[in-house]
């Protein structure tokens, strides 16, 4: 059964199964595609062993490794669709990261995020930055707000009250 998923995962680009197959089919392929990456007899006769299957085995080392070169891993992506209307199983679309044309568009607008280090501290022979020429700003004084004048109360005296 993985074979088959995987074979058409590679063909298709997309299927849509349950959660639980779409997470082992993940175990299953993330190997091949990383075998694929480098095209070797070997490696083409480990996939094929893995995939019984030509032609995925031919678009897995044509096309695929192409786009997924220079990624280092995470080559797949599981997207949870919700249950299933007849025995409400949890559905998933498992997809080619690379493969999804939408989202690498709405991507491509969006500047390349650095990594950084959250290790502190500079290393020896770093330079500087300059420091910051703050501007020069009058100093307002703070003026202080008219206290409220506060009503006199009146006083009641314990006698006066009311009685009916």
């Amino acid at each position: 059964m993985l074979s088959n998923m995987a074979s058409s995962l590679i063909l298709h680009k997309r299927i849509e199964t349950t959660l639980a197959k779409a997470k082992e089919l993940r175990k299953f392929v993330e190997p091949l595609l990383t075998r694929a990456k480098e095209d070797t007899t070997h490696n083409r006769r480990v996939a094929f062993s893995y995939l019984n299957d030509k032609e995925s085995t031919k678009e897995l080392f044509g096309v695929v490794s192409d786009k997924i070169a220079s990624r280092p891993g995470g080559y797949t992506r599981i997207i949870k669709l919700g249950n299933r209307l007849g025995d409400a199983a949890e559905t998933a679309l498992i997809e080619l990261v690379d493969f999804n044309d939408a989202l690498l568009l709405a991507n491509a607008d969006k500047p390349a995020k650095t990594r950084r280090s959250r290790r502190g501290g500079k290393k020896e022979g770093a330079v500087e930055a300059a420091p910051v020429k703050k501007e020069d700003h009058p100093i307002v004084a703070e003026t202080e707000a008219p206290a409220e004048e506060e009503a006199p109360k009146t006083e009641e005296t314990p006698g006066e009250t009311e009685k009916e």
